[in-house]
C-alpha cells in the first residue's frame, strides 16, 4: 500500500489524508454499533493520531461507554458521514470510521478481529480464522 491515502464523506466536505496503515481493524458487534452503521456491525480502523490530517467542519457528540469511558464522535454536518471516534483520556487513538472507497486494495480495512459477539444478529457467521470476543476483547 503506497501512503498517503485519502478519503471523504459523502458530501465531500470533510477530508482526510492517512499516513501510515492502522494498527488493528475492529468490527464490533455491539447494539450501539449496530445503530451506528444501520448495518450488522460497525468497523473501526485504529491509527495513530499523528498519522492522519482531516480538513473541514467537523461536529462532535459523545456518550458514555460500558466500560465507563467517554466515546466521543466527529462527524460531517453536511452529509452526517461519522468520521472518527475517539477517547478523550486517549487522545493519540484515532478509531477512524470512514473508510476510502477508491482503494484498488480494500483489505487494509478488513477487519483483525471481532468484538462484541454476544451481541451480534443471529443470522450473520463470523469468518473463521479471524479472533472473536464475547464482550470488548
Amino acid at each position: 500500500m503506497n501512503y498517503p491515502i485519502q478519503g471523504s464523506c459523502q458530501c465531500g466536505g470533510v477530508t482526510y489524508e492517512l499516513n501510515a496503515p492502522p494498527r488493528k481493524v475492529i468490527a464490533c458487534h455491539c447494539k450501539e454499533c449496530q445503530k451506528l452503521a444501520t448495518a450488522p456491525f460497525s468497523v473501526t480502523a485504529l491509527v495513530p493520531a499523528e498519522a492522519i490530517r482531516f480538513t473541514g467542519e467537523m461536529k462532535e457528540w459523545g456518550r458514555l461507554a460500558e466500560s465507563g469511558n467517554r466515546n466521543n464522535a466527529k462527524f460531517c454536518p453536511g452529509c452526517g458521514n461519522r468520521i472518527y471516534h475517539y477517547n478523550p483520556a486517549q487522545p493519540e487513538i484515532i478509531k477512524l470510521k470512514l473508510k476510502p472507497v477508491d482503494l484498488a486494495d480494500d483489505t487494509m480495512f478488513q477487519p483483525t478481529m471481532h468484538v462484541w459477539v454476544s451481541e451480534k444478529q443471529s443470522w450473520y457467521s463470523l469468518p473463521e480464522g479471524v479472533p472473536a470476543f464475547d464482550k470488548q476483547g
